[in-house]
């Protein structure tokens, strides 16, 4: 279900200009076809969809519903996809299309029919014995913000890897909302006196968003040497989003442009805390990744965004990333603020006894 609202954000995203047309809803089923289509349009339709198959099958087969599993698990985002593409007809920045649909449908039968091989081949069960082996019986929340950490890394951020940075844009709304009021002057507005992040609290900055995602997992991890395997998945990981990131921003010659010296030297210095810090019981893991956070987030609200950041804000926020641009804009705002709660619970939650055996 949570999927499936992510897709119809991502389809009607950005809910505004609601109006008719005078066409009939379902007309661009017999439209002609797009004369104008790229290969990541193609993509982006056909895997939008495959994972909501996908998650949808695997449910379903997990709960019993046997042969049902699959024709459900296809025709439910079928439906879905029809009725997003009928609602695009009334808004100005979408257009439907007979080619999406067909696309959005291939993906919900492509992820539904890998769920089912899959699940012949024994793999949900293969997969259930690794995360016994790997995870603590209580990962859960930290593994799907895990999950979502590189997603949220594809939003052009400020400093490389830094999520979270929201006070810009809610000092903006901020003031629109209480101007003429006499709240106006309550509002603590840095003003023109603020000062960019100097290179020191840049590769502070680094080296503590990197910490962050990684003391979440060392916190649901059961052995050391799964600890540091995860480290090098997690520092590959980072390195890759961020350089899709940038091509996706500024074409593939530059997928490398947000290395700089800062960058590098906060990887490096993470990497070295990060295995100093591999025997870390997990309760301290969590208040560490609290303390990350909080110093991250404090450095990044506390400096103006940078011109170069208003300029790669300007790419994402027309053209083909319109699909993307409110969902992974949201993604990197809240991912450490949801990261923050989850280590608060964490943190909260009595250490459970010992069985005796």
């Amino acid at each position: 279900m949570l999927f499936g609202a992510l897709v119809v954000y991502a389809s009607l995203y950005p809910f505004s200009g609601w109006r008719v047309q005078g066409v009939l809803p379902m007309a661009f089923l017999q439209a002609p076809l797009p004369q104008y289509w790229t290969g990541f349009d193609v993509v982006a339709n056909l895997l939008g969809y495959a994972p909501l198959g996908f998650l949808l099958a695997l449910a379903m087969l997990r709960s019993g519903w046997g042969h049902w599993s699959w024709p459900l698990a296809v025709g439910l985002p079928v439906l879905l996809s029809l009725v997003v593409e009928t609602l695009q007809n009334y808004l100005p920045m979408r257009i439907p299309s007979n080619v999406d649909f067909a696309l959005n449908a291939a993906g919900a039968v492509l992820g539904a029919s890998t769920a089912w091989v899959l699940e012949r081949l024994g793999g949900v069960r293969r997969w259930a014995r690794f995360r016994a082996d790997w995870f603590e019986p209580s990962a859960r929340g930290g593994l799907v913000l895990l999950a979502l950490w590189p997603f949220a890394l594809l939003y052009p951020v400020s400093v490389p890897f830094g999520l979270g940075q929201v006070w810009d844009r809610l000092e903006a709304g901020l003031t629109a909302l209480l101007e003429d009021t006499p709240f106006l002057e309550w509002l603590p507005l840095r003003g023109e006196a603020s000062v960019p992040l100097g290179p020191l609290a840049e590769t502070l900055c680094v080296v503590l968003s990197l910490l962050a995602p990684l003391l979440m997992g060392y916190a649901d991890m059961r052995s050391v040497p799964r600890r540091a395997g995860f480290m090098v998945m997690l520092l590959l990981c980072a390195t890759a989003a961020a350089g899709v990131s940038s091509a996706l921003t500024y074409g593939p010659e530059h997928v490398w442009s947000w290395v700089s010296p800062q960058a590098v030297l906060g990887m490096g210095l993470a990497l070295l805390v990060g295995l100093a810090l591999l025997p870390l019981p997990r309760r301290v893991c969590n208040v560490g990744m609290l303390l990350s956070l909080a110093v991250s987030l404090s450095l990044l609200n506390r400096a103006p965004a940078s011109p170069y950041f208003a300029q790669s804000l300007e790419v994402w926020e027309q053209g083909r990333f319109i699909r993307f641009h409110g969902l992974s804009q949201w993604l990197g705002w809240l991912w450490p603020f949801a990261a923050l709660i989850h280590g608060v619970m964490a943190v909260a939650r009595p250490t459970p006894s010992p069985h005796p055996h």
